[in-house]
C-alpha cells in the first residue's frame, strides 16, 4: 500500500505523468535534454521529474558516454519492474499464473485450450476495435493496418507496424510483452499462447495470414518482431 501512495503521488503531477507516457512510447533510453525540449522544461525540471519516477522504480538509469565527447549522459528508460495499481487490492499475476499451471497440469488438451482460447481473444480485441471506428465491413489495407495498431496498443504491446509496398507482407515489433513475467516461469505455453492472440488478431482482419517470429525478448532481444504475411 505505501508504495502504492508512492506511485500515484508521483504521477498526480501532470507534466511528470506525459514524461512517463512519453518514454514508454519512446522505445528507448532518453536523455534530460531530449525530455527538456520536447516539454520545452529547464533541464533542471526535467531532471527533477525523471528522478521523482527512479525513485519509485519506475524508471531505471544509467550513465553511458554518448561517443560525442564531454562528459557521460545519464539515460533513462523504462524499469524492468511491473507497475500495477488496484483498489482495492487484486492480485492478477497471480492468477494468470494459477490459470496457466492449471491448463498445463491438463496435458495436452489443456495447452490447445489456452491457444485456442488465446486466439479467440485476440480476434475479439478487433472486433471491439472495428465496432469503435464504424468503417463497416469492407476495410482498404490502410484501415485495417490501423485497426491492428489501434489494437495492439490497447493491449499494451507498445507496437510499431511497417507494410511493404505490395501490402502482403507487415513487419512489427513489440516493445512491451503483458505476459512477460508468466513467460519467464513458463516460456513455451505462454510464447504460444501469445502468438496464437497475435495470430486471432490479423485473422479477424485478413483472408489469410502466416505469422513468423522474428526475435523474442523472453530469448535476451529487445524486442518481439514479427513478419505476417497476408492476403488482403
Amino acid at each position: 500500500m505505501e508504495q502504492t501512495l508512492k506511485i500515484t503521488n508521483v504521477l498526480s503531477d501532470p507534466t511528470r505523468y506525459y514524461i512517463y507516457q512519453y518514454i514508454t512510447k519512446r522505445h528507448q533510453e532518453v536523455t534530460v535534454q531530449e525530455v527538456a525540449d520536447n516539454f520545452n522544461i529547464h533541464p533542471n525540471v526535467a531532471r527533477l521529474h525523471l528522478s521523482k519516477l527512479e525513485d519509485v522504480n519506475m524508471l531505471a538509469s544509467e550513465t553511458k558516454k554518448t561517443g560525442k565527447g564531454g562528459r557521460p549522459s545519464r539515460l533513462y528508460r523504462l524499469s524492468d519492474d511491473v507497475i500495477q495499481l488496484h483498489f482495492p487490492y487484486r492480485d492478477y499475476m497471480l492468477l494468470s499464473k494459477v490459470a496457466i499451471q492449471t491448463m498445463i497440469s491438463l496435458g495436452e488438451a489443456g495447452r490447445e485450450a489456452l491457444f485456442l482460447t488465446g486466439k479467440r481473444f485476440g480476434a475479439e480485441i478487433i472486433e471491439q476495435e472495428m465496432t469503435k471506428s464504424s468503417l463497416g465491413e469492407e476495410l482498404e489495407f490502410e484501415q485495417k493496418l490501423n485497426i491492428l495498431k489501434s489494437a495492439a496498443t490497447l493491449a499494451g504491446f507498445y507496437p510499431e507496424f511497417e507494410a511493404n509496398g505490395e501490402k502482403t507482407k507487415i513487419y512489427f515489433q513489440i516493445f512491451n510483452c503483458p505476459f512477460k513475467e508468466v513467460a519467464e516461469e513458463h516460456t513455451e505455453t505462454v510464447c504460444s499462447m501469445h502468438h496464437e492472440f497475435l495470430k486471432g488478431m490479423f485473422g479477424a482482419l485478413f483472408e489469410s495470414v502466416e505469422l513468423i517470429e522474428k526475435e523474442n525478448m523472453i530469448s535476451g532481444c529487445e524486442t518481439c518482431s514479427y513478419q505476417a504475411l497476408v492476403t488482403n
